[in-house]
């Protein structure tokens, strides 16, 4: 069976207690390889080959920084089937999905920051006759990087990719549920010869190696994606150490569809909004508001659809919903649809657990689910299911409509399909959401800011935010 390795100072080493911990294959129930049960111990031995690295890393010119990147993200792209299939035997997601999404976006992500510290520039400002006033930014050192399990690859690039070219050191972790793309990653650091130390990914879990990155007094910035309890966590530990922090967290988002929509481009990318990746992505829309006027034809029409969405072997081709990431989260899942039973909910499809024959016999399956009927105020309606489990409420007002979307403690990302430019502008302002897309979802632009509101998290990923999360401002004045 496989042993995974740390990549630490550029090489792969064993983690130094010498524990591990089984990495089980979603579609099969079954261990399939072992991940380092990393700690302390492991987490030292990274800051001290980051802070080892960083000199030479950050006086390297930003253009050959980048060139190191790009090399990495054409490596990815060179093993994008080997990659994806990887991910969705690590993760459960179909292996179409990772191909053409996970795999593609991590290796844009390498791409794009790559080039765009060579663009990234700082503000000058003159006082006529008086001084020249000008902005520098610093790389911070030695940061540390927490992605989540539910885009392992994807995540992860996306936090290291501008830490790098802002010119810092990382010490990554990636989730221990989904570790394998992670360490394939570190294969292909070897193979564009990133320098010895300028990227270290540690395994393990989060309360062995992550709470160790979190409190290390030598590691000058965190930035998570994860559950908003273990944000508030990190918060806590953290903010008395005074380390610059970026929490993207949780999302409940809504999906407000008018009547005066595109009926079909909404119909179709709702469902793709709601059970993507098993409804496991923190921008899916998992709670459907329809204007009443055509709400039984949208229902129609979506549960239609959504009766397509066979479940099966996620690397099969046909199969449309792959496998949940865990048993416990599997049967967290299955937690919320009884309580939405027991809130007074009507299920209108799916609600059970899927069990496949072949080798996915003891997977961790589960029919894609629509209830109607719930108060947009239930717990339902206001938790992260974090699962393919959405609700249809009917709306009569915009002002309504907007009360039961802002009403949740999560602002992450809100969905709105209109033909009216003015109420599209209106509503979207309206929205207590980081992110807002209209008449479109999970369209990406890489130069914009990405980040909620309320318990969605504090910061922003993406583009420049990034850059100037990973640096720290220097004001210089010179007198004229």
């Amino acid at each position: 069976m496989l042993q995974l390795r740390n990549y630490i100072g550029g090489q792969l080493v064993a983690p130094a207690a010498g524990r591990y911990l089984p990495n089980v294959e979603p579609a099969t129930g079954q261990v399939y390889s072992q991940v380092p049960d990393s700690d302390a111990q492991d987490i030292q031995l990274a800051v001290e080959a980051a802070q080892a690295a960083w000199p030479a890393w950050r006086a390297m010119p930003a253009e050959q920084r980048g060139k190191l990147l790009v090399r990495i993200s054409e490596l990815i792209e060179r093993d994008l089937e080997r990659l994806a299939r990887a991910e969705s035997i690590d993760n459960g997601k179909p292996l179409k999905l990772a191909r053409t999404v996970d795999i593609p976006r991590a290796a844009s992500n390498f791409a794009f920051f790559g080039t765009a510290a060579q663009h990234f520039a700082s503000e000058t400002h003159m006082q006529d006759g008086v001084a020249l006033n000008y902005t520098v930014r610093h790389p911070l050192g030695v940061v540390g990087c927490i992605s989540p399990w539910n885009l392992p690859l994807y995540l992860f690039t996306w936090k290291i990719a501008p830490a790098l070219a802002a010119g810092n050191c990382v010490v990554a972790k990636p989730s221990e549920v989904t570790p394998m793309t992670a360490y394939l990653l570190s294969e292909l650091c070897q193979e564009a010869d990133l320098p010895a130390g300028v990227l270290n990914i540690v395994h393990g879990s989060g309360p062995g190696a992550g709470q160790a990155i979190v409190e290390h007094p030598h590691i000058k910035a965190i930035s998570f994606t994860g559950g908003t309890k273990t944000g508030e966590h990190i918060a806590r530990t953290a903010a008395p150490m005074f380390k610059k922090l970026s929490l993207e967290l949780g999302g409940k988002n809504p999906n407000i569809i008018f009547a005066d929509c595109d009926f079909e481009a909404a119909v179709n990318t709702s469902v793709q909004s709601s059970f993507a990746n098993q409804g496991q992505i923190c921008l899916c829309g998992s709670r459907v508001f329809v204007e009443r006027s055509i709400y039984e034809r949208f229902k129609a029409a979506f549960l239609e659809r959504v009766a397509t969405l066979n479940v099966g072997d996620p690397l099969e081709e046909g199969s449309r919903q792959g496998a949940l990431v865990s048993e416990p989260h599997l049967q967290k899942v299955l937690s919320y649809i009884e309580l939405a039973h027991q809130e007074g909910g009507t299920l209108l499809a799916g609600g059970q657990r899927v069990h496949l024959g072949g080798r996915c016999a003891e997977g961790y399956f589960l029919q894609p689910t629509v209830f109607e009927g719930l108060d947009p105020e239930c717990r339902v309606n206001r938790e992260e299911v974090f699962g393919p489990v959405v609700t249809l409420t009917p709306f009569d007002t915009e002002e309504e409509v907007l009360r039961w979307a802002n009403g949740t403690e999560y602002g992450l990302a809100a969905t709105l399909w209109t033909r009216d430019l003015q109420r599209a502008h209106r509503v979207a302002h309206a929205l207590e959401s980081g992110i807002v897309w209209v008449n479109t979802w999970l369209h990406r632009d890489l130069r914009t800011p990405f980040g909620g509101m309320k318990n969605s998290g504090v910061g922003r990923e993406g583009g420049l935010e990034a850059l100037r999360f990973f640096t720290e401002p220097q004001s210089i004045t010179i007198k004229l």
